[in-house]
């Protein structure tokens, strides 16, 4: 690797900032990491999931083409973790088990199953007759299902401290404190914080749903807007050599996955506000989903709940924008942003790249 490439400065420390940091870094630029708190906005509140078919959606159709290379990608992060560290970042390749609750919901599911299939996704129709063991903990009255067999999941918090390690290892350094302003001046960038200012070669605006520091926040022509989620954790259902469970309950969207030892992550909600606050109806309606579902879950611990703010384009799809000639920002992942971290990882790198 070279080690001549020059610096750049990236603002922004969630999955997708410190997976480009890490990209970078590996191919021989010099890189400072900008974050109060990595790790700690829509990151650290998500399952994980890297289920390009289970979430296809009308109108989508260029977001699954994307979506697709994203378990490849995530393959090549892990190999490059292992090499720079010798620890094993774990991708479950579990598929995803799609069910509905009652009559309406299997109507859903029936309605999914036709743009699935118009996107030119297969799944399997499974029942508790032909694939019993699929149902396992699933509540006796869901009988069938779709089987996506392409669908994965990774745990957020350990890949979080993974490339924190690779990133330490190959001299990254990072700045605990919010960025003010990113400017662009003559043929290099400059960020400052409330203590200093720092000089780069290129800047990578990596900053989720918050607001883009003054400087560039002036500039660019895409928007985003905050998009609450939360997750709820508990602790006494394993179900993790087996699917991802998805399914449609009275009309919502829900899953659960699995991690070895019986943590189970459980979603989702959504709802169109910033502040990070847990409601007791949201929360209430998430459980009662939960428990007709899975209804072995009644025993289950609670562990915790996590919230984050999704960053959520006007067309819902990701994007890079070339702010001006050295910056670029990279948002509008919405709900993705574990899915598509190494394939916007992937663009930081060919923009900064383009530059030298």
């Amino acid at each position: 690797m070279s080690s001549t490439q020059g610096e750049v400065l990236v603002v922004g420390g969630g999955v997708i900032g410190t997976t480009s940091a890490f990209r970078l870094a590996r191919a021989g630029w010099r890189v400072t990491l900008f974050d109060p708190a990595p790790g700690s906005g829509a990151t650290w509140a998500a399952a994980g999931m890297i289920a390009p078919s289970a979430e296809v959606s009308p109108g989508e159709e260029d977001n699954f083409k994307l979506h697709r290379g994203a378990l490849a990608a995530w393959r090549d992060v892990a190999s490059d973790i292992l090499d720079q560290t010798g620890a094993t970042l774990d991708l479950f390749e579990t598929g995803t088990l799609l069910v509905g609750y009652d009559a309406s919901d299997r109507r859903l599911v029936d309605q999914f199953e036709l743009v699935a299939k118009s996107f030119g996704v297969q799944p399997q129709h499974v029942t508790r007759v032909s694939h019993e063991a699929l149902f396992e903990s699933v509540s006796p009255r869901v009988h069938e299902g779709l089987l996506f067999n392409e669908d994965a999941w990774l745990d957020p918090d350990q890949a979080i401290e993974l490339l924190t390690s690779a990133n330490a290892s190959l001299g990254v350094s990072v700045v605990r404190q919010q960025v003010l302003t990113a400017t662009t001046s003559g043929d290099h960038v400059e960020v400052t914080t409330a203590d200093a200012t720092f000089r780069g070669d290129v800047g990578i605006l990596a900053t989720g749903a918050r607001p883009l520091p003054h400087g560039v926040a002036e500039k660019v022509a895409n928007t985003v807007r905050p998009v609450r989620g939360m997750t709820v954790r508990v602790q006494g259902v394993d179900r993790s050599a087996l699917p991802t469970l998805r399914a449609y309950v009275r009309g919502r969207s829900f899953y659960m996955v699995s991690r070895p030892g019986g943590y189970c992550v459980l979603g989702a909600s959504s709802d169109e506000q910033e502040e990070l606050i847990v409601e007791v109806g949201e929360l209430q309606r998430l459980l009662r989903d939960a428990l007709d579902v899975v209804p072995s879950l009644e025993s289950a611990a609670i562990v915790e709940t996590r919230q984050g703010l999704r960053p959520a384009s006007k067309d819902l799809a990701p994007f890079i924008e070339t702010v001006d000639e050295r910056w670029a920002w990279l948002s509008g992942h919405y709900r993705h942003g574990v899915t598509l971290a190494p394939l916007a990882a992937q663009e930081a790198q060919s923009f900064a790249q383009g530059l030298r």
